[in-house]
């Protein structure tokens, strides 16, 4: 999916030496006078607003900065000599990029309340207005942990159930794989053959106008979305998620948001002749002797799909057995009285069948 830039902002950071919140783009704390740290992360201030100022812009594009190798001073990306002490840079550490920080705070944010002195101040303000501290908020002291939202796990009884049929289905699967062979004489036969009966009739249906038969008539029609692109198209329509920030690793942030094209086609209503089952003729019988059922079919009708099934129920040690086939070939075998070795599993369901030697 597409990522179109709606323009750049100025992250913060907050120095780990004072907690002072510092913008982005600046190297030196204002609050300690420290250098920025390699790993402090960049951070999305409460309101973020697109800068217009035109090098700033190209300093954002230019990728994340570099951090020198020899002091560890921070340098604008594509820089060849550190600005601190003028070490080549060639070996400098690029500082990570690419994070997604949040959704892009455009609107208009509440004050914050100086954690400190309790006075109210901008939500764009790096330091209280009163008393000058760091609006950074404080950190909770070590053993006491932060308030939390209460969680909610899941119900036990939910894994319970859960293992439970797991374990069922777990023994059905063991109980059909694992089979005996097992000795048996034909007890009995029978059969079923059907024959369905079809003819054209009116269908109504629905699918895309280029999709539908040309011989059929087309009803109501609506617009539908058909599939989505990356490029444009004459009937596409554009559509946005929601714009979010991108650390570019340079204290500033990329508010990108993803895009598509939605194709949209006509969806239609249609009548179509098609052939349809208006009856099925069915045939039975207890012995070897198959046979199909005869049709009979008026005019403008057809013959349709063919359906045969077979039983054989085996008699091994006093204890029943059926087997179902659609094998013409291997039922015609089966002579009442004849022996057959059955693979049986511990359902008692019978896999498979041979003669027996």
């Amino acid at each position: 999916m597409p990522k179109e830039t709606l323009g750049y902002v100025r992250l913060e950071w907050t120095c780990p030496r004072c907690g002072a919140k510092n913008p982005g783009p600046q190297k030196l704390c204002t609050g300690c006078g420290a250098s920025q740290p390699e790993d402090v992360q960049f951070e999305q201030p409460a309101q973020e607003e697109l800068i217009t100022d035109e090098k700033e812009i190209q300093r954002a594009k230019a990728g994340p900065d570099v951090h020198c190798a020899y002091c560890g001073a921070r340098n604008p990306a594509g820089s060849k000599n550190c600005s601190q002490c003028g070490a080549d840079l060639s070996k400098a550490t690029a500082r990570a990029s690419g994070r997604v920080l949040g959704a892009h705070r455009d609107e208009p944010a509440e004050k914050v309340p100086c954690p400190f002195c309790g006075t109210p101040n901008p939500a764009t303000a790096l330091k209280c207005t009163k008393c000058g501290a760091s609006l950074a908020q404080p950190k909770s002291e070590p053993g006491i942990p932060a308030a939390q939202a209460p969680r909610r796990g899941l119900s036990p009884w939910l894994f319970v159930v859960g293992g439970a049929i797991i374990l069922v289905l777990l023994a059905c699967f063991i109980l059909s794989v694992l089979t005996k062979d097992v000795t048996g004489l034909v007890e009995a036969v029978s059969w079923t053959r059907s024959i369905a009966i079809e003819e054209l009739g009116p269908v109504t249906r629905e699918d895309w106008r280029d999709a539908i038969p040309s011989d059929a008539v087309v009803g109501t029609c609506t617009q539908k979305l058909h599939h989505t692109q990356d490029e444009p198209d004459p009937n596409a329509k554009k559509a946005c998620g929601t714009a979010y920030t991108v650390d570019t690793g340079s204290g500033h942030g990329e508010v990108v948001q993803d895009c598509e094209y939605q194709v949209y086609a006509d969806w239609c209503q249609y009548t179509a002749q098609e052939w349809q089952q208006v009856d099925v003729v069915t045939l039975n019988g207890d012995d070897l002797n198959t046979r199909w059922p005869d049709l009979q079919m008026s005019a403008g009708q057809r013959e349709g799909a063919r359906e045969e099934t077979y039983k054989i129920v085996f008699d091994a040690d006093g204890k029943d057995y059926t087997y179902q086939t659609s094998d013409a070939a291997e039922f015609a075998q089966c002579q009442i009285g004849s022996r057959w070795t059955l693979q049986v599993n511990k359902l008692n369901q019978i896999v498979s069948i041979k003669p027996a030697r």
